[in-house]
């Protein structure tokens, strides 16, 4: 048998999400959770496959991987797993066809990217995020690795305002290394006049002499992929441990912000 899980994770705690010797990974600890409870054997027997290798400090609610199941697939549920798992939750479980990867087989992937307003012209925002639809060579606005093709199809980039801080929004099919976050200050840059979106057009065309560095890190998440054949299941009590553990991250981060909003307004 082969299962999917869809998996959430706080990436501050992670170094990445590809295992690493040494340090802590969204994947290694997953592989350590199913190897402790006897489900696979090891990675490479069981074929674990992952569907994002989200960077350090990239958190995510919707990422995937597969695998195939040694034995005790009834411990293959949220609530089971949960207990074994620390800044990691799984959200949903299901069964998959044999040879199933969860990479090749989303037929799209959705990043947001959360920006505190710095006094943004939301015009030229949303002028500069409309450029990056379509296909496009994308060399300029990626960490390049070798053999990999730079074009790339974005099938929705939208810049959505919230009170005090914006949304950038980021769906295609596949993304290179850096991809997201490079878009995103380039979006910003736009934003606060540092760059013109005629500038944005021509470094798509292969025209730079420099690339747009990534935003940090830590504003990102992977929102959303899209399996249109693919359910997964989740039981109540496996959510209702990573609300309770999410709301508590929250709850600090909004203390925080807090203290940090009253000191400026006292200086």
């Amino acid at each position: 048998m082969r299962f999917a899980l869809r998996v959430a994770y706080d990436g501050s705690a992670f170094y990445g999400f590809q295992r690493q010797p040494d340090v802590r990974t969204v994947e290694g600890e997953l592989i350590k959770a199913l190897s402790k409870l006897g489900i696979i054997r090891d990675a490479e027997s069981s074929n674990f496959k992952g569907a994002s290798r989200t960077d350090r400090g990239v958190s995510a609610i919707f990422n995937v991987v597969a695998f195939d199941v040694a034995s005790r697939p009834d411990l293959v549920r949220a609530e089971v797993l949960n207990h074994h798992l620390r800044d990691l939750w799984v959200l949903g479980v299901a069964e998959v066809p044999e040879g199933f990867h969860p990479r090749f087989q989303a037929r799209s992937k959705t990043y947001r990217y959360y920006q505190v307003d710095e006094g943004f012209n939301e015009r030229d925002m949303r002028e500069c995020a409309a450029l990056f639809v379509g296909e496009h060579d994308f060399s300029a606005f990626s960490r390049l690795e070798p053999g990999r093709d730079p074009i790339r199809e974005l099938l929705r980039v939208e810049v959505i305002g919230r009170q005090g801080y914006y949304i950038i929004e980021i769906e295609g099919k596949s993304f290179l290394w850096e991809m997201a976050r490079r878009i995103v200050n380039a979006i910003r840059f736009c934003g606060l006049g540092l760059m013109e979106p005629k500038t944005v057009e021509m470094m798509l065309k292969g025209q730079y002499g420099k690339k747009v560095p990534p935003a940090p890190p830590e504003g990102l998440i992977l929102w959303h992929m899209e399996y249109p054949d693919v359910k997964f299941q989740a039981d109540e009590r496996g959510i209702k441990k990573a609300k309770r553990d999410l709301f508590e991250r929250y709850s600090r981060a909004l203390t925080r912000a807090a203290l940090f909003g009253d000191t400026l307004l006292e200086l």
